[in-house]
């Protein structure tokens, strides 16, 4: 018997003396420990190399057990079936590479997806990913007995674990850099568009840019323009395109300078279009373009736009939004040939060719402060007649003389066709 005072020399005899003497003594060697970290020993180099020499069998296991078990697998083209193979067969190494130095660090999205190229993330989903890894993890976790060295399977299967974690981990970080490369490059992409359009330069080459970013060629397209926020531009194109999908419309949007600009596809109505998506606009002026028929006739829309806020200056009580087309005679007197051109063109000349009734009504009506009495005086005519007549410019050109908007817009609609008119009769 031990004397009384005494101590055992050391913790691990001590340990001994208490355990059952029939029990097997477990060396401390790390590497024969399940799960142990440092200096490896005599089994975890012996289970190193059977995984060394098993790899290529693994990996033809895990490449078959996923032509059986995954649909999408085999019906992939045979390229993108041989990088997968390369993928697994890297995976494999990698993790034997891993625990041959347990504690050293490892680079794990760079030996296992550096071989396949960025392409790949395309053509292979996240969720496809991750079963391509865990049917590779399975295929090898049920060969753990038979690889690992007798007495090193816990370790194995333990090491296995972990490094399953930092796949997955891995298998997150390359699609989320890829995501991140991707959203950069659609929005330059989609910015380029933006610009095309607005400049007067979309051609078939901005159509198929905007086909690459989902854009699927909406019948009528309006251009909404607006001050843009303080905020960060990223974060108003996201909220733009939110609120686009609520509304179930299609948009390409981009912040140009100051300028806030969307190219909407699917309405029917530019204004209500507008309402939909002016909350992200700063506050000022929101001007939606008129109806076209294409993303290339938007050049038109996105001009109107445009011209329409710089003259909103004119017209402080504007609604919010307003159409291109409602500001015609501020944009008309801002220089704007369009709408100067739009004013004689759908008001000026089909009141000319209704008859000089017609145009002589109304200029008599407007300079008497619409006065259906002070104009029938200056006509010799029954008010009833200048009633009707006044209608009939509403049919016309429809701008009622009536509407205090409507008049102004007639007015300066009616001074500029006299200049046309003016210009013309001296050049000849």
């Amino acid at each position: 018997m031990r004397q009384a005072g005494t101590v055992s020399d050391t913790p691990e005899q001590e340990n001994n003396a208490t355990a059952d003497p029939r029990a097997p003594r477990v060396s401390r060697a790390a590497g024969n420990v399940p799960g142990a970290r440092g200096p490896v020993g005599p089994v975890h180099a012996a289970t190193v190399r059977n995984l060394e020499r098993s790899a290529g069998k693994l990996a033809a296991a895990a490449i078959a057990r996923m032509d059986e078990n995954l649909s999408w697998y085999r019906v992939m083209p045979p390229e993108n079936r041989s990088w997968i193979g390369l993928v697994a067969q890297a995976g494999i190494a990698a993790f034997t590479e891993w625990f041959r130095h347990p504690g050293a660090p490892q680079a794990i999205s760079t030996d296992v997806f550096g071989t396949a190229p960025r392409e790949l993330t395309r053509a292979v989903t996240l969720r496809q990913t991750v079963e391509m890894v865990r049917t590779t993890i399975e295929v090898v976790e049920t060969a753990v007995d038979e690889i690992a060295a007798p007495g090193g399977e816990d370790a194995l299967r333990g090491a296995l674990l972990v490094y399953a974690r930092e796949i997955a981990f891995a298998t997150a970080q390359v699609y989320a850099q890829a995501a991140e490369a991707r959203g950069a490059w659609d929005a330059r992409l989609e910015s380029l568009v933006v610009n095309a359009v607005v400049s007067g330069e979309a051609d078939e080459g901005d159509v198929s840019r905007a086909a690459a970013l989902g854009w699927d060629s909406p019948e009528r397209v309006t251009v909404v323009v607006g001050s843009a926020p303080d905020a960060d531009n990223e974060l108003t194109v996201e909220a733009i395109r939110r609120a686009a999908r609520y509304a179930k419309m299609q948009v390409l949007t981009g912040v140009l300078g100051k300028r806030l600009v969307v190219i909407v596809g699917g309405t029917d109505d530019p204004l209500r279009a507008a309402k939909s998506l002016i909350a992200p606009f700063a506050a000022g002026p929101v001007v939606a373009g008129p109806l076209v028929e294409d993303l290339q006739a938007a050049t038109r829309s996105a001009q109107a736009a445009t011209a329409g806020l710089r003259a909103c200056a004119a017209w402080p009580d504007a609604p919010r939004p307003v159409a291109a087309d409602d500001l015609l005679p501020e944009r008309a007197m801002a220089g704007d040939a369009t709408a100067r051109g739009l004013l004689v063109e759908e008001i000026y000349r089909p009141l000319e060719r209704a008859g000089s009734a017609l145009l002589e009504t109304l200029s008599v009506y407007l300079e008497q402060a619409n006065s259906l009495e002070g104009a029938a005086r200056m006509l010799f005519v029954h008010p009833n007649t200048v009633r009707y007549r006044l209608r009939r410019v509403t049919d016309v050109t429809g701008w009622s003389p009536s509407d205090v908007r409507s008049a102004f817009t007639l007015r300066v609609a009616l001074m500029l066709g006299r200049l046309s008119a003016g210009e013309a009769g001296t050049s000849r």
